[in-house]
């Protein structure tokens, strides 16, 4: 029988990203905090049909929180599930994989009394900056954090989130600024059809509420939400 293997202690606390977008990644990066990601395959209309048939009409904070928990605990349970099927197929004795803070964020822009995520084409992205032009528009982000610590490494088993909403006041563009601007490409990958980070930053007059959260997640949020958990953000920092 082969001798039991070891090898070097994993990090004490992972955090794993359930999104695939680039800004949320950058912006954790940015702030010392280097995540694994992970994305889920989340039907996101069938998830908020659902919702609404159990508790009605959503509020756009309720509703980008709904999508954000259900993309964080679908990664959970991918992430769980692997690991026990690792757990059942091997046969050498090591240290276990440290599990995961797994964070899930989702965004919407309330417009107009709806709420907004990506344009479906072009067409979409140029008629909605028509409409948002000179006007004001409230960008909500839900963010959910599920802990799959085991308790001995202070695992909560907890699920828990939060909405951060920021007040977002668009320049009145022209008609060849939108152009231009949709022509980038860059309003059709973005929820709300903007960006504060990236070429639509010149189109975004002032904001009130934390920048991060247009961004896509809220750090003062994610700190106060790792907080209820006894986590200090700090421990992130890589």
């Amino acid at each position: 029988m082969t001798a039991p293997t070891t090898s070097a202690p994993a990090p004490s606390i992972r955090l794993l990203l359930a999104s695939q977008s680039p800004a949320r990644l950058a912006t954790l990066r940015s702030a010392g905090v280097t995540p694994e990601v992970r994305v889920s395959g989340l039907d996101e209309d069938a998830v908020l049909a659902s919702a609404a048939a159990r508790f009605g009409a959503l509020d756009p904070a309720d509703a980008v929180l709904v999508l954000a928990q259900a993309k964080a605990e679908e990664v959970a349970q991918v992430v769980t599930r692997e690991a026990r099927e690792r757990d059942e197929a091997s046969d050498v004795v090591g240290p276990d994989e440290v599990a995961p803070l797994v964070v899930g964020c989702d965004s919407m822009l309330e417009f107009g009394g709806a709420i907004h995520g990506k344009p479906r084409d072009a067409a979409e992205a140029t008629e909605r900056w028509r409409a948002m032009r000179g006007k004001t528009g409230v960008l909500h982000t839900g963010h959910w954090i599920v802990d799959l610590r085991d308790p001995q490494d202070g695992g909560s088993g907890a699920t828990l989130g939060a909405t951060s909403s920021t007040t977002v006041h668009f320049a009145d563009l022209s008609d060849a600024e939108i152009a231009a601007y949709v022509a980038t490409g860059e309003p059709l990958a973005v929820a709300g059809a903007f960006t504060v980070d990236g070429l639509g930053g010149a189109f975004v007059e002032s904001i009130e509420g934390d920048h991060h959260g247009v961004v896509g997640i809220s750090l003062p949020l994610v700190r106060e939400l790792l907080g209820e958990i006894g986590v200090a953000w700090t421990d992130l920092w890589s």
